[in-house]
């Protein structure tokens, strides 16, 4: 893979960037809403939101989705929202602001219904688009370049099966301290990438259909492992999306969320054996043990009840 070169350039820099065959790293400003429906060309464009208990910020986000990439310029068909569980209104603000709301619990009930890698996996099969949009739902000053940025290459380009997000910020604890020290130990293509973690990615149905599915919080490095195993590193860029703020989790929260990634990448690089469990509990002093399980759906395409669908 080429290198993923810092977006940061001026004007002319970035138009003359645009025209190389090469290029692996975009600025959301590159694809403006006019270009993003141009490139469509008849094909579908879904925007999933998985999301728990995010009923603070959920609204804002599918509503600006919906008067600016729907109502203004028709560049997203489908905003669906993947209901994680939640014990507030979620759902109800999800679909008040115009998404359409399906539940973890409802949607392929026979496999497991909570965590962020299920969700994404459920939201797959129930999106209609040709391309899926992924944005967390729990960011506060959502724009809608975050979209336009992430199906833009895919788009343009056809040479293109996977989009990253990425941010002004570095990336956070987790990636800093447990994603990156294992991506440069096992998966090096990717140790170029800004944020491995970002839950802002793109990429076409029939990719994400093929590929299985880490279950809760190492989904989103799975998704980059698989998807360049199977489909190669050319295939795969990222976009600077800006700036963005979101809910920022306290300490004790991140650990089982590292623990998560910890079995995934373990088990993508095949060196787990008796001294790698599949499940642990995190102890931690004073804190109550939690069991982290590994969990791994199935590619869609294996899912009879999806293939049903299709």
């Amino acid at each position: 893979m080429a290198a993923l070169h810092s977006s940061r350039l001026s004007g002319m820099d970035r138009q003359s960037w645009q025209d190389d065959p090469m290029r692996r790293s975009y600025h959301s400003a590159d694809f403006p809403a006019g270009r993003v429906q141009a490139a469509k060309k008849g094909r579908r464009l879904s925007v999933c939101i998985p999301a728990r208990d995010e009923s603070e910020t959920v609204g804002q986000i599918v509503g600006r989705i919906r008067r600016d990439l729907v109502e203004s310029s028709a560049v997203v068909d489908e905003i669906l929202v993947v209901d994680d569980g939640s014990t507030d209104a979620t759902a109800a603000v999800a679909e008040a602001a115009g998404a359409t709301v399906v539940s973890t619990e409802t949607v392929l009930a026979d496999y497991p219904a909570h965590g962020k890698g299920q969700a994404m996996w459920k939201g797959v099969h129930s999106a209609s688009g040709d391309v899926i949009v992924f944005c967390d739902g729990d960011i506060c000053d959502f724009d809608p370049g975050f979209v336009l940025g992430l199906a833009g290459p895919l788009l343009a380009r056809d040479d293109v099966v996977f989009a990253k997000g990425f941010y002004e910020r570095s990336g956070g604890r987790v990636t800093e301290l447990v994603a990156r020290p294992l991506i440069s130990l096992f998966f090096p293509h990717l140790a170029d990438l800004a944020q491995p973690l970002s839950g802002e990615c793109a990429s076409y149905r029939h990719v994400l259909e093929s590929i299985p599915f880490a279950g809760d919080y190492g989904v989103d490095l799975g998704l980059l492992i698989d998807v360049t195993d199977r489909f190669g590193n050319s295939g795969l860029v990222q976009c600077d999306l800006g700036e963005r703020v979101h809910r920022n989790r306290p300490l004790n929260e991140l650990g089982p969320q590292s623990l998560a990634i910890m079995q995934l990448a373990l088990a993508r690089a095949g060196v787990a054996d008796e001294r790698f469990p599949w499940e642990a509990s995190l102890v931690r002093p004073g804190i109550e043990p939690v069991r982290v399980g590994y969990l791994e759906l199935p590619p869609l395409v294996d899912v009879p009840a999806h293939r049903k669908t299709a």
